[in-house]
């Protein structure tokens, strides 16, 4: 039996999306459910292979114009309706409350980490122009970027990746199918000595740079300066 039909109904059956590593190993488990030599006729199947067989079967869905399709999400294959009959799917299974939809300043510090990532808050603040605190909570309250690493600089400050969830929502097989964008790839990036956030737990500094005011004396009484910091560039 052809192996790109085997998997075609595996891909038709399946409660999820899946990746062409978990297809292989239910090629590899067909002959626990069933003792023949057509369970097993493709149990050695390479990664590769499988990968082809599901790139020609993507191709040959969308040549033959259905009404459905066969998607690459984050690395995951699954059929899906064509956008254009949305409105009888709906009908049928009702619609899902959509999340609010992210402000432009989100989506422009997001397409930043997309572009450069792995990359400090102190960068995308010096490409932004503009501290991005409000924004990067967003964004990893959303699940479409976390902190992948430290960077090697001083006070090793968090490196900002984009999610599988960020595929997902916007639709894509992997960041090589983002839409080129040599331009924002090329603006330097100096990091700032200085650029202190709102919030000193996500400040772009090292955590030691952040230093409370000395305690004023007045007749002997200590007024508490406790909460303060240094005064750094404006954020305006």
């Amino acid at each position: 039996m052809e192996l790109k039909f085997v998997i075609e109904s595996i891909l038709f059956s399946a409660q999820k999306p899946l990746s062409p590593a978990e297809i292989r190993d239910l090629l590899k488990k067909a002959v626990e459910f069933e003792d023949s030599p057509q369970a097993g006729e493709h149990q050695k199947t390479r990664l590769e292979d499988i990968e082809s067989a599901l790139a020609t079967l993507r191709d040959e869905h969308e040549q033959a114009g259905r009404s459905y399709r066969l998607l690459n999400i984050a690395g995951a294959w699954q059929f899906a309706s064509q956008p254009e009959f949305a409105p009888w799917i709906k009908a049928l299974v009702g619609q899902k409350p959509r999340p609010p939809k992210l402000s432009a300043p989100a989506l422009e510090t997001l397409a930043i980490v997309a572009y450069r990532q792995p990359i400090t808050r102190a960068e995308m603040e010096q490409i932004r122009g503009v501290a991005v605190d409000g924004v990067m909570g967003t964004l990893v309250e959303r699940g479409l970027i976390e902190q992948s690493g430290k960077a090697e600089a001083p006070g090793r400050p968090g490196l900002y990746s984009t999610t599988p969830l960020f595929l997902e929502y916007f639709g894509l097989g992997g960041l090589d199918d983002l839409p080129d964008a040599e331009e924002l790839r090329r603006i330097p990036v100096k990091k700032p000595e200085e650029l202190l956030t709102v919030d000193p737990g996500l400040a772009t500094t090292a955590p030691e740079q952040l230093q409370l005011a000395p305690q004023e004396s007045s007749g002997g009484q200590g007024s508490s300066a406790a909460g303060k910091v240094t005064e750094g560039p404006s954020q305006n």
